[in-house]
């Protein structure tokens, strides 16, 4: 009987694509990669070492794991990713449970690795985290009816409080044609949607061909047939030119929707964080964007509590998202992270002070919510099927304005098959989220 190996995947969808890269090898080495968690001989942990909050999810799992360990009901543990590039010595040391770590450099390894931890062997390894990206296939795990299609690894932006480029490597594009050949297998396992990811999408192609070439990749990616929606993850503000902006409005098959992380808009802050550009030129940007894209829905990531961030600068951040508007926003707690050179920067704002300027972003973003949500009433929407609410036994999916895992959904009820799209006229809103009638 083969041996049985799970797959926790935590983090971001960067990290996701490696994890099914991770169980394409382990199904091709022969190993079972079906069935429970709590039925598996191998545990993998893929992890997420970014902040301290995924940090502490990361170890909580491990522990998790390592009690079905003690109870004989699991073998061998195996921690992968950020957390094990970032403290494999600590892990080593402080968590005598685990097996094996398996570092950003060495996903491709995996087998190997499986296959040495159940030989009795402690094995790590940690290959280089600035080498060409693997072009290892995929066992697809998201849908149905859409998946992730990673473009570039690595980041050369090197933002004072992140810790990626020293975790994940340079900026390294994927070629164009492996990036299509890709999709089409995509489209042929019957994916409608593709959302286009990296650390930073528009700065694709850069490093490979000299320039950008993100807007050439999303028009060749439009003429895939069997792909409907195309969606554009992680745009750095000043790497979105004319050409993009232009390819955006016009693709039928692009949604309005862009995920454009500013993090600040303070001009001082953005200085201290190594963020290129100023607050003047995001929010001409953002006003560029709502002019030649009718309709469009922007996401970004907030950071309450950087480094010099007073109640001056708090101030002027919730003033632009109260006239912004920007429809989907996260906000986050900055967490100062050890060998980032804001941690060690002056007046950084406690941690209190910190999570109650977020209480007070979130709030803002709640009300920019609700009024969006009020405005989508009467209108007849294109939903992405995906599940079954347990709740309401109602079906739910995803509308243009929708990022899986991030953002809302749409209820109804009605019969529908999962991955399909349906005309949904929105008639209610349930606890936060668009509910409506299918229109026939």
């Amino acid at each position: 009987m083969p041996t049985k190996v799970g797959m926790v995947s935590l983090g971001c969808a960067k990290n996701m694509v490696n994890s099914e890269q991770m169980l394409q090898k382990l199904k091709d080495a022969g190993y079972d990669i079906t069935g429970p968690l709590d039925k598996v001989d191998t545990i993998v942990i893929n992890t997420c070492g970014f902040i301290e909050s995924a940090k502490a999810e990361a170890i909580d799992n491990t522990l998790e794991f390592a009690e079905l360990k003690k109870e004989g009901r699991l073998r061998k543990i195996i921690v992968a990713g950020c957390l094990s590039e970032r403290y494999k010595d600590e892990i080593m040391r402080e968590l005598p449970e685990v097996d094996g770590l398996v570092g950003c450099g060495s996903f491709d390894e995996i087998a190997e690795v499986v296959s040495g931890v159940m030989e009795g062997d402690k094995v790590c390894r940690f290959g280089d985290i600035d080498a060409p990206i693997s072009e290892t296939g995929r066992v697809v795990t998201s849908g149905p009816g859409w998946a992730y299609l990673r473009i570039a690894e690595g980041c050369d932006n090197c933002c004072a409080y992140c810790v990626i480029p020293s975790l994940r490597g340079k900026y390294r594009s994927r070629p164009m044609e492996n990036i299509l050949g890709e999709a089409r297998m995509l489209a042929e396992m019957g994916v409608k949607e593709l959302i286009v990811i990296a650390q930073d999408t528009s700065r694709y192609g850069t490093d490979l061909y000299g320039e950008r070439k993100l807007s050439e990749l999303v028009r060749r990616l439009c003429d895939i047939s069997g792909i409907d929606w195309i969606r554009l993850h992680y745009l750095y503000p000043d790497e979105i030119d004319d050409e993009l902006i232009d390819t955006v409005a016009r693709e039928e098959k692009v949604v309005k929707y862009l995920d454009i992380p500013i993090q600040h808009i303070n001009n001082g802050i953005l200085k201290r964080m190594n963020r290129r550009g100023t607050g003047t030129e995001i929010r001409e940007l953002f006003k560029k964007l709502r002019e030649r894209i009718p309709g469009l829905v922007l996401r970004t990531s907030i950071i309450a509590g950087l480094p010099g961030e007073g109640e001056a600068e708090f101030e002027e951040l919730a003033s632009f998202l109260r006239e912004t508007k920007i429809e989907r926003g996260g906000v986050f707690v900055y967490s100062p992270e050890e060998g980032t050179e804001a941690a060690g920067m002056p007046d950084i704002p406690d941690r209190e002070t910190a999570e109650h300027r977020c209480a007070l972003l979130t709030d803002i973003q709640s009300r920019i919510i609700d009024e969006f949500n009020e405005s989508m009433l009467g209108k007849v929407l294109t939903v992405l099927v995906e599940g079954v609410d347990n709740a309401t036994g109602y079906l739910y999916g995803r509308s243009f304005a929708d990022s899986p895992d991030v953002d809302g959904r749409v209820l109804f009820d009605a019969q529908a098959g999962l991955g399909d799209f349906v005309k949904v006229r929105i008639t209610d809103i349930i606890d936060g989220e668009l509910a409506g009638e299918v229109e026939e």
